[in-house]
């Protein structure tokens, strides 16, 4: 599986990103924090969604955004594919919708289906993919921390062996619910047998029969009673028809009396209301009086010519007074206009002398801050050149101090820069004596073991076991040899300890040269560092003399400016004095021209008060008028009510309805004396029915559990047969898993042994071993066992790397290219890896993509010598203003680019 193209939108830190991806070593790099690990995120993202996200699924969404989405086109197995997935943020809930497009017209829609096809294209899910193919920021001693159990289902997962542990167990609870369900059946089979018996006992049929004659007798009872019923219960209707005639007329003369009692109320309010209003009418008269009375004055007021503008009812004419309002209003508008005119200019000209204030203090205070700074640019300088002395001096003692370290290798057996290859030489000299001592050891204890041996039998005599003697024996004959070869051997063996021990030295001697070669180089790159800051002080000196001078002649012209700026805002002042007198006298003239206006209004006012207390008289005689008419109409309905009362009071018959009420009750009585005996009777039939339809359901159970039994017979049997297969599938699925579980960890410890051998060579470790649980132990090279968790910080994080790349092997390998692998990702493999140890994971990624075939390799690092290595380098940068990353794409990287980070 190869990553091609990766695009984002509002994905964490990414506005928008679009990145092509080759095959080989990618690099992506940049500083801490530019977001780096976020574009291996966004691809785990785009294959397994949720899954893929540390926290609540909205934490992706770029903050301040609503939305974000993620495209990842990639080939697998031969075919490509079009992947796109998204989230929005509604508030109270975060919609998730994705998009998979295979080869051909193959699409699968919505998250469960593409999470699906996603799991059989990888044959992992999202926890497989992170402990196999994805070395997340942080996680890289993840597999060393799990505990053998943990690590076991770890692995046993991604080699697809839980499937089969998931089987056998499946199998076992099978085989134990089949041992559950052949209990409960044998069970059933019993009660159901002595079920059978019981009711075969009961004689059903015989009983029966004598229960259909005894239903058949009280049936015919009933029905002879229920006739007499219903003849009863015609009498008891026909009485109460009667009753209820006499009633309805009775409910008639109640409403008709209602209806009188109401009317004569109703006309004894209206009168009430008809002499409220008289008195109304004669409030009113006196109101229009006092409005004629107002108009009058206010016309007097008014400077009007009463004549002209009096209307024959004694009411002005409104439209002649508006015209000499208008007249007025207009003078009113133009002392508006011209007040507000010279109110714009008074705030102008106040405005412009403040404004013009203003910036000439701003001025007088640019001037003095300028003065101010100039000050301490100079003490910045003096404090400056002081510091510059002490760099120079720096920059000669750390010369001295590279030839003294230099001076190290003038007697030495190697020139500077070939210690760090001295030392390994060294090593692999110390192995080699090592290894001729063991052999050496083993020989001196096995020839003192034969000598032994020879020395007992000569001692005897003859042979403890088959009692033959020892004369001629080959252990008896040898022992002079063996005890020539024994001395040699030991001479031997002490030459090799004498030659460990100078090698010891030798070696301590090269190590103690490579320190003074690292020291050199230290030293060096120090020395660069000062004399870079030397240059940069110098620089910044000549910069501030500079801008101190220029600092000096602004504050000179800022102070000319300021005095510029107060001679103007005095006299915009004396303008705004001259304005404010104009506006005093616009005002005065606006105030007499207003009081003619209102009086004018008043005028008006009075009119139509005196023309709305007219229409309020005529309104109320109307109206008291119309209640008369109402009370007319009233009193000839009054009049109908009371004959149609005396009608239905001559109607009502006390006697008829006396008669009625005697034949009702006889007729009840009856129908409540027949109906408790026709409740006996019929408690008797439910009970006769009951009875019968018991004894039928009990023959009907009869044949029920005779079937039940034989199909009971038959599941036994089945059952039987079941647990055997059960049982024999349980112990084939364990059986299976063991075999291929040894299979899969003896390739695991071998692949796990290349890549240790290529990254721990020349080191103290010999191999490591992996248990069929799965546990892990270091094998140093003196015999010595290890811990994963006893190594350095360095060698742990390398341990795990190689643990990974093995597991990553042992899985593209064990589908033999069925399935193609997806890229190979690290996150910051480096964070504790010393340089060294850098170099060797150097050489585990470069061998994990030429020797065993991975055809893609992600890292995440700003290691500069990864950096260095990789096919192709992924630049990310992040604007520090809108905190907005982007990604940039070379071949190699620069020195420029590596200056930036």
């Amino acid at each position: 599986m190869r990553f091609e193209r990766v695009a984002l939108e509002n994905f964490k830190c990414y506005a928008d990103a679009d990145l092509s991806l080759s095959s080989g070593v990618t690099v992506v790099h940049g500083v801490n924090g530019s977001g780096k690990s976020s574009l291996l995120e966004a691809c785990f993202f785009a294959l397994y969604g949720s899954a893929a996200i540390d926290g609540p699924r909205e934490s992706v969404i770029r903050t301040g955004e609503e939305e974000c989405a993620v495209e990842l086109w990639f080939e697998h197995a031969g075919g490509r594919y079009h992947l796109e997935r998204s989230l929005k943020d509604y508030g109270d809930r975060v919609s998730h919708d994705c998009v998979l497009e295979g080869p051909g017209e193959e699409t699968w829609e919505g998250a469960t289906a593409v999470d699906g096809a996603i799991a059989d294209l990888l044959r992992m899910d999202a926890s497989a993919f992170v402990n196999c193919a994805y070395v997340q920021q942080g996680e890289v001693n993840k597999l060393i921390h799990a505990t053998p159990t943990e690590r076991q289902d770890m692995i046993d997962d991604l080699l697809q062996l839980g499937k089969l542990e998931e089987y056998r167990e499946r199998a076992s609870e099978a085989r134990l619910g089949v041992t559950d369900v052949l209990d409960n059946a044998t069970g059933r089979l019993d009660e159901l047998a002595s079920q059978v018996e019981a009711k075969e006992s009961k004689d059903l049929h015989e009983r029966l029969n004598a229960l259909e004659s005894d239903l058949g007798e009280t049936t015919a009872e009933i029905e002879r009673l229920e006739d007499q019923v219903d003849t009863a219960r015609e009498t008891r209707d026909d009485a109460q028809a009667v009753l209820d005639e006499h009633e309805e007329k009775r409910e008639q003369l109640d409403e008709i009396e209602a209806d009188v009692e109401e009317l004569e109320s109703t006309v004894a309010a209206t009168e009430r209301e008809r002499d409220a209003l008289k008195e109304k009418i004669a409030q009113r008269r006196e109101a229009v009086e006092e409005h004629e009375s107002v108009l009058e004055d206010r016309l007097a007021e008014s400077e009007l010519d009463a004549e002209t503008v009096r209307n024959a009812d004694g009411t002005v004419d409104v439209d002649a007074v508006a015209v000499e309002r208008d007249a007025l209003g207009e003078r009113v508008d133009e002392l508006q206009e011209r007040i507000n005119e010279l109110s714009v200019e008074i705030g102008s000209a106040s405005d412009e002398a403040e404004r013009l204030a203003e910036r000439a203090d701003e001025l007088e205070a640019e001037a003095e801050a300028d003065r101010e700074e100039a000050d301490e640019l100079a003490e910045a300088v003096e404090a400056a050149e002081s510091e510059l002395a002490d760099r120079r001096e720096k920059v000669e003692e750390l010369g001295d101090e590279i030839a003294e370290a230099k001076a190290a290798f003038e007697d030495a057996p190697v020139s500077l820069g070939e210690a760090e290859s001295l030392v390994a030489d060294r090593r692999e000299e110390r192995e080699d004596l090592r290894g001729e001592r063991e052999d050496l050891r083993a020989t001196v204890e096995s020839l003192r073991d034969r000598i032994e041996e020879g020395e007992r039998l000569l001692e005897a005599g003859k042979c403890p076991e088959c009692g033959q003697s020892v004369d001629g024996s080959p252990h008896v004959d040898s022992l002079d040899e063996d005890r020539e070869r024994l001395a040699e051997k030991e001479s031997a063996l002490e030459d090799v300890e004498g030659a460990l021990e100078d090698l010891a030295d030798a070696l301590e001697d090269a190590k103690a040269l490579r320190e003074s070669e690292r020291e050199v180089s230290s030293l060096e790159d120090r020395r660069e560092n000062v004399q870079q800051l030397l240059e940069e002080k110098e620089s910044t000196i000549a910069e501030r003399r500079e801008r101190r001078e220029s600092l000096l002649a602004d504050a000179d012209e800022h102070e000319e400016a300021a005095e510029d700026k107060r001679e103007a805002a005095a006299a915009k002042r004396e303008t705004a004095d001259d304005l404010r007198s104009d506006l005093g006298s616009a005002n005065a003239e606006k105030a007499e021209v207003t009081d003619r206006i209102e009086t004018l209004d008043a005028v008006v006012d009075a009119s139509e008060a005196l023309a709305d207390a007219r229409e309020d008289v005529r309104r109320l005689r109307e109206d008291r008028e119309q209640k008369a008419e109402l009370n007319d109409e009233r009193r000839e309905r009054l009049a109908e009510k009371r004959e149609r009362k005396k009608e239905l009071e001559a109607a009502v018959d006390e006697d008829t309805v006396a008669e009625a009420r005697a034949e009702k009750e006889r007729a009840e009585t009856y129908i409540e004396k027949a109906e408790g005996e026709l409740d006996d009777l019929r408690a008797t039939r439910d009970d006769l029915q009951s009875r019968r339809g018991a004894v039928e359901n009990e023959i009907e159970a009869l044949e029920d559990l005779r079937e039940q039994r034989e199909a009971a017979r038959e599941r036994v049997e089945a059952l039987e047969s079941l647990y055997d297969e059960a049982q024999d599938l349980q112990e084939m699925y364990g059986e299976l898993r063991a075999e291929l579980r040894q299979q899969n960890v003896e390739t695991l410890e071998r692949m796990l042994n290349e890549t240790f051998d290529l990254v721990y060579q020349n080191d103290s470790y010999s191999h490591i071993e992996l248990s069929g649980d799965y546990e892990l132990t270091v094998y140093q090279k003196d015999g010595e066992t290890l811990d994963p968790d006893q190594l350095s910080g360095g060698e742990r994080a390398l341990f795990n790397l190689s643990l990974r790349c093995a597991i990553y092997r042992l899985l593209a390998e064990g589908v033999e290219g069925t399935a193609p692998m997806p890229p190979l990702i690290l996150d910051e493999p480096t964070v504790f890896l010393d340089s060294g140890h850098v170099t060797r994971l150097l050489t585990l990624v470069e061998t994990m993509r030429t020797e065993y075939g991975v055809e893609q390799i992600l890292v995440v690092s700003h290691d500069e010598e990864l950096v260095g290595a990789a096919d192709e380098l992924v630049h990310v940068r992040k604007d520090s203003t809108t905190n907005r990353s982007t990604v940039e794409v070379g071949e190699a990287p620069t020195a420029d680019l590596l200056a930036d980070d």
